[in-house]
């Protein structure tokens, strides 16, 4: 093919944020960490960071550190729980809040598709309003606490290459509170038509796309394609042009259906990572510059225990990571089962269960803002663990521990991203990216009911600060220590009281109704 002597040459760390110059010292004082121990987890704590990664961990002493004795910073956690800071694993940049220009009828796939393309006609003609809505998403995700995003702007023959050129200017803005890595994808067929042996346009924009520098991955979504035999050429295309470019990122997303007469293409996505990364491996110092990420996946979802075993197998040591996008895949699937006693299915890529007994790992995010695939929810990856809760009837302490990695540490692992902490809980020489939950004490309060009160720490560096301001009309009253006595008439009634009456009474003074 045309584009396959061009060589990018290979971005060194290019899965590594690149940020600012970190604070020199950081204190989080009076804090609650996500011990899996409770007799550890009710303690408050003190974390001390230097030059953006934790030092030391230790019990709180009140008054222990003085931030006027040294150049230092601290933060007074008034016993808010410190999490890993969030991660958006699969977001698309730009086709955020766009749903006010999406009139939606049926609500399905294929409307959504049709409207969205619509709205994606005039991304070219207006950059301002890409960029616009890009900063919104940027800002509302890092008040929620996210450092890190992988951020998918489509290319094709509608849009060209505007939304690569809004985000890149954005990456730069963002980079000192939030790491944007930026994965070129094709939501369009990359084949024209059925009968087409060779990709046309949009593979070709997607070939240069690739090649601009600050491109972090390349992604598609196979299931568009018109065949089934194109649809795995995809897949084997964006392989074949990752490795030419340089990539070790690599993003599908995949197997949207709920349809069990649908062949998987997931055992299409290992044959070819086979082939074009044999050294790749899911241990040892180059993982996290060498991931395959695959979004949706609600297809797996009528796997039997047998087949979810043989894919386990199957994917062995490669480095693959699911990401689950329950407020997508909960909207858009199972409609053909509207009709049935129970409605629509649970099609989403259930994170606990699968975790817990095939040890597949499973991101969960957020997707879509506000537009036709995703008309629902907000930008807050924790929400999605309050939703998950309810829809993978999982509220154990374990599932509690998964739904919180879900959208911290496996959400970073499934990006590629460097420096991940291991835990929940901060251990030294863990980098300092955090969310401090305020009002918040527990890891459950945190997953079942997180609070709008947050601090976002990236690099040791406090980039955002959300606040309730508060207004309410509800007047706080005493409430009485004193009860009012019992009628006087209600002891001439009944005699037999009487007894009861002398007993409780006499010692503070005779009853009232005897005092002359």
């Amino acid at each position: 093919m045309w584009w396959m002597g061009r060589q990018r040459a290979p971005l060194s760390g290019s899965s590594t944020p690149k940020v600012a110059t970190a604070a020199k010292i950081l204190f989080i004082t009076n804090v609650h960490l996500a011990y899996p121990d409770p007799s550890f987890a009710c303690k408050l704590w003190s974390v001390e960071c230097r030059e953006g990664n934790v030092v030391r961990v230790a019990p709180y002493i009140e008054g222990e550190y003085n931030p006027i004795s040294f150049a230092r910073y601290e933060i007074d956690a008034r016993g808010g729980i410190l999490l890993p800071s969030l991660c958006h694993s699969h977001i698309h940049l730009d086709k955020c809040f766009i749903l006010d220009r999406c009139e939606l009828i049926f609500g399905d796939f294929k409307e959504a598709m049709s409207v969205t393309g619509s709205a994606k006609a005039r991304f070219p003609l207006d950059k301002e309003d890409l960029l616009s809505r890009g900063r919104k998403l940027i800002h509302e995700s890092v008040d929620c606490g996210v450092t890190s995003m992988r951020a998918h702007v489509e290319i094709d023959d509608l849009v060209g290459f505007s939304g690569l050129d809004v985000a890149l200017h954005l990456k730069e803005e963002a980079q000192l509170a939030c790491h944007i890595q930026i994965a070129v994808f094709a939501q369009e067929a990359l084949f024209s038509s059925a009968g087409d042996a060779e990709p046309g346009s949009n593979f070709r924009l997607l070939a240069e796309a690739v090649m601009r520098d600050g491109v972090d991955a390349v992604g598609s979504a196979p299931y568009v394609e018109p065949t089934i035999e194109q649809a795995k050429k995809n897949i084997e295309l964006i392989f074949e042009l990752a490795s030419h470019a340089s990539l070790t990122l690599v993003d599908f997303h995949l197997d949207y259906n709920l349809d069990p007469d649908s062949e998987p293409l997931i055992y299409e996505v290992v044959k070819q990572a086979r082939k074009y990364c044999p050294a790749w491996k899911s241990h040892g110092p180059e993982l996290f510059r060498r991931h395959i990420t695959i979004g949706h996946a609600t297809r797996l979802q009528l796997f039997t225990p047998k087949e979810w075993r043989h894919l386990q197998d199957a994917i062995g040591d490669l480095p693959i990571t699911f990401v689950g996008l329950p407020n997508s895949d909960m909207y858009m699937q199972g409609r053909s089962q509207a009709g049935e006693p129970l409605g629509a299915p649970r099609s989403t890529l259930r994170v606990p269960y699968l975790s817990d007994k095939y040890n597949i790992q499973i991101a969960m995010n957020v997707n879509n803002v506000e537009n036709a695939f995703t008309p629902q929810g907000s930008a807050d990856p924790l929400a999605l663990c309050t939703f998950g809760a309810a829809i993978f009837q999982a509220a154990t302490k374990t599932d509690i521990q998964t739904l919180a990695k879900s959208v911290t540490i496996t959400s970073k692992v499934a990006i590629g991203q460097t420096n991940v902490p291991l835990e929940l809980y901060p251990q030294r020489g863990d980098i300092a990216d955090f969310v401090i939950l305020h009002g918040t004490q527990t890891l459950r309060q945190a997953v079942l009911n997180s609070p709008y009160d947050r601090t976002t720490i990236r690099n040791g560096i406090v980039v955002a600060h959300r606040r309730t301001r508060r207004w309410t009309a509800i007047k706080e009253l005493p409430v009485s220590n004193t009860v009012d006595p019992i009628s006087w008439w209600w002891y001439l009634l009944f005699p037999v009281s009487w007894p009861f009456l002398l007993l409780d009474n006499w010692a503070s003074g005779p009853p009232k109704f005897l005092i002359s």
